[in-house]
């Protein structure tokens, strides 16, 4: 290999940003500018994927750039946790770059230079996040993440999609200056390091009490999560174009929530620790009650993109519970939901693009019959919709599995019912949507225009996700392998 693995691994969170440099410098020459996006995201993966077996390989993979006080760094590492989520970060980018080429040329959207520029430092935001070796590092590259998506948010730069980038940018910086930051500072008074570490960093000694507040900083501080009453940005950022939205719900900021409540819980707190918080159950009842209030509203909405957001909300709220019910199955299927729900929800979204492109239709009472005019997008919205609801032959399958063992494992019963009725919900709001395209009669205006498929970057990128959707039920054990091993009493992350 000509690098060695820890230089891929600084390339993976360097290159991303350094490739806007490209972008710019080629902005008058479409293609080209394009290529370049192409091209980093293909290195990106190829770096993401070397990395990968060098972790299978049993190497120690880590990465030393600044150190601000004894024991506090700006740092690497590789952990199976962070590997599931440079995987999925890294290969659905491609996907999306691809799909957004055909998409902001398809509807002649404006500022295209700033969108693959901010999408770019946006998915080496993510590769931050995802290597980070301690909470401060961690926070750097969250907040680097925040900011490089606003613009993303408010691109059309109407009233609506201001007002909307204010409401993302309001919510995500307040919950993390208010109590995310706070938590890391009381971590940091409490433990002495913010270092990621096997089964926590809190001394046995340590105030419960005063350890179950801190839980709730994080979990309210880590905003991209989006647990109710902090998820107005999500629906408030829908405002955005559809690739941004795919980039928001399934490949970045989201996912970086989860990850980032997901890793807290493992790595910091530890699951025996979790366990006997007072404010564990508390926190678990309400990720509970995210699930279902998201989809009772999401039933509501005739939005195409709304009915998704919230759909959104309900689903991350899956893999917080995976995280609260402090048990190794639920940590499994949480974990294994960040990469289920991403391609199944990357999917929907990139559907609803396709739809609104080629059709110039955004409500679910306009697609009646619309089947007809475009089998192959309805038919991937079918596919990725079982995804989201759990049902065979789609990914989704296993991850809700997981979970469900890890609520009867730990005796949550109530906990084991709402993610049965939510599951029924899925149904009750995804299952239409292709059944009106598939079997209610065309209107006659739908008819008298002539629809047909959306772009071909568009249907390729929707092409590759679908099959991604099946071959996550078929081919799971790669993903149920790094999940299992988050738990590994040894700590690959640290060498040790």
């Amino acid at each position: 290999m000509i690098f060695s693995l820890d230089t891929l691994l600084q390339l993976c969170i360097l290159l991303p940003i350094v490739s806007t440099i490209g972008i710019v410098a080629l902005r008058h020459n479409q293609n080209l500018r394009e290529m370049v996006s192409i091209v980093t995201s293909l290195i990106v993966l190829c770096s993401v994927v070397f990395i990968y077996l060098g972790l299978q390989s049993g190497e120690s993979i880590s990465v030393h750039w600044l150190q601000i006080l004894p024991g506090l760094s700006v740092s690497f590492s590789v952990e199976p946790l962070g590997m599931i989520f440079a995987l999925i970060a890294s290969f659905l980018w491609l996907i999306t770059i691809i799909y957004a080429i055909g998409y902001m040329r398809g509807h002649n959207e404006d500022h295209q230079t700033r969108f693959f520029c901010c999408f770019a430092v946006a998915i080496g935001g993510v590769m931050g996040v995802a290597f980070a070796d301690n909470l401060l590092t961690l926070f750097i590259f969250y907040e680097v993440l925040t900011l490089s998506t606003y613009p993303l948010v408010t691109h059309a730069g109407t009233d609506a999609a201001k007002r909307g980038g204010r409401v993302y940018l309001g919510i995500l910086l307040t919950t993390s200056i208010a109590f995310f930051l706070f938590a890391i500072l009381g971590t940091w008074v409490i433990a002495g390091t913010l270092d990621f570490t096997q089964g926590g960093v809190f001394p046995e000694d340590a105030n419960t009490t005063l350890l179950g507040f801190l839980l709730v900083l994080f979990v309210f501080g880590i905003g991209k999560a989006a647990i109710m009453p902090f998820h107005r940005w999500l629906p408030a950022a829908m405002v955005a174009p559809t690739p941004v939205s795919a980039l928001l719900h399934a490949v970045a900021v989201v996912k970086a929530g989860v990850f980032t409540v997901m890793k807290v819980s493992v790595l910091i707190f530890g699951i025996d620790l979790l366990s006997i918080l007072p404010t564990t159950q508390p926190l678990l009842y309400l990720a509970g009650a995210s699930v279902l209030l998201a989809s009772f509203i999401a039933m509501r909405q005739d939005n195409l993109k709304a009915r998704l957001a919230y759909s959104t909300i309900g689903q991350l709220g899956y893999i917080t519970i995976g995280a609260l019910l402090a048990s190794s199955m639920g940590v499994i299927g949480g974990s294994m939901h960040i990469a289920m729900h991403a391609f199944g929800k990357i999917t929907l979204f990139f559907c609803a693009g396709a739809i609104l492109v080629a059709a110039h239709k955004t409500k679910v009472s306009q697609l009646d019959g619309l089947g007809r005019r475009m089998p192959f997008t309805m038919a991937a919205f079918f596919i990725a919709s079982l995804g989201i609801i759990g049902i065979p032959p789609a990914g989704g399958t296993w991850s809700k599995w997981y979970l469900l063992m890890g609520s009867l494992n730990t005796e949550q019963w109530t906990i084991l019912v709402i993610l049965i009725l939510s599951s029924l919900l899925n149904i009750a709001y995804l299952l239409p949507i292709p059944i009106r395209a598939f079997l209610f009669k065309e209107s006659t205006a739908n008819s008298a225009l002539g629809i047909k498929e959306a772009p071909l970057a568009c249907l390729i990128a929707i092409g590759i996700t679908t099959v991604g959707i099946i071959a996550l039920f078929m081919y799971p054990a790669p993903l149920y392998d790094l999940a299992s091993s988050i738990l590994q009493t040894s700590s690959i992350a640290h060498g040790q």
